[in-house]
């Protein structure tokens, strides 16, 4: 009785921490390039302490961690040159006072110093490692679709200028990075340049986080918890018959 008592305590704990999952999913679904998470179980069994129970192994819920989806999320327009979303593989380098950090959020804008920086005004890498910045003069801003950067001179024919080239890396295993404050990932691994980069001017990446889906996850958690706590509420119901019987023969 007290073993299932603690294999449904298992299954409820790791049910709480998948429902913080789903909870942080939804609550940045309409978070620019968000990629969703979900957690991966597996079986945790265990040999009895005494060979007088009848049982032979004990059988609990392990949650071994959690799985990112990588999957692009749905493009959308925005008509704003500053804005850059990737299509397929690749992140944007982010320098921020803890390090180097990576996004795919690529909704940019220019600081008072002509800098391209992210909205919480950390600049934006170019592939050398060094920051993006405009001069005053200068017009019109194109992004091709392997990133470099061009723009106009005002008034001056012929003035197209390159800019530089954003800095897209991808990694070899995107599942090991760790997620931060204001849309950035970190990792320890070693950065890999995006062979075939694809980004899109005038579009931001959505998340990729499907609300209804999430939604359905949810209201499975909350009935598997309910289930376990029904398992031990009736292991426990047991237990008390066990000791009131044995108290009455007595």
């Amino acid at each position: 009785m007290d073993n299932a008592i603690l294999i449904g305590l298992s299954r409820q704990s790791a049910m709480m921490r998948q429902m913080s999952v789903i909870a942080n999913n939804i609550a940045n679904m309409n978070t620019n390039g968000y990629k969703s998470e979900s957690m991966i179980f597996d079986e945790f069994v265990m040999p009895v302490a005494s060979e007088a129970s009848p049982d032979k192994n004990l059988s609990f819920v392990q949650d071994l961690g959690q799985f990112r989806n990588v999957a692009d999320g749905a493009m959308q327009t925005t008509g704003n040159p500053l804005d850059v979303a990737i299509s397929g593989e690749g992140f944007f380098k982010i320098q921020t006072p803890q390090g180097v950090r990576y996004t795919r959020d690529g909704h940019f804008q220019l600081d008072g110093s002509g800098q391209l920086v992210t909205q919480e005004g950390n600049p934006v890498l170019s592939d050398s490692g060094s920051p993006i910045t405009f001069n005053a003069d200068e017009g019109e801003i194109t992004i091709a679709r392997d990133g470099t950067i061009t723009t106009t001179r005002s008034g001056t024919a012929n003035s197209e200028q390159v800019r530089g080239k954003l800095g897209l890396v991808t990694f070899a295993n995107l599942q090991d990075m760790k997620n931060e404050e204001n849309n950035l990932l970190s990792t320890t691994q070693t950065e890999a340049p995006v062979q075939s980069a694809r980004v899109v001017q005038g579009s931001i990446e959505g998340s990729n986080v499907k609300p209804i889906v999430e939604m359905t996850n949810m209201m499975t958690v909350q009935r598997s918890y309910e289930s376990a706590q029904k398992l031990i509420e009736a292991a426990d119901d047991m237990r008390r018959q066990a000791i009131s019987q044995i108290a009455a023969a007595a």
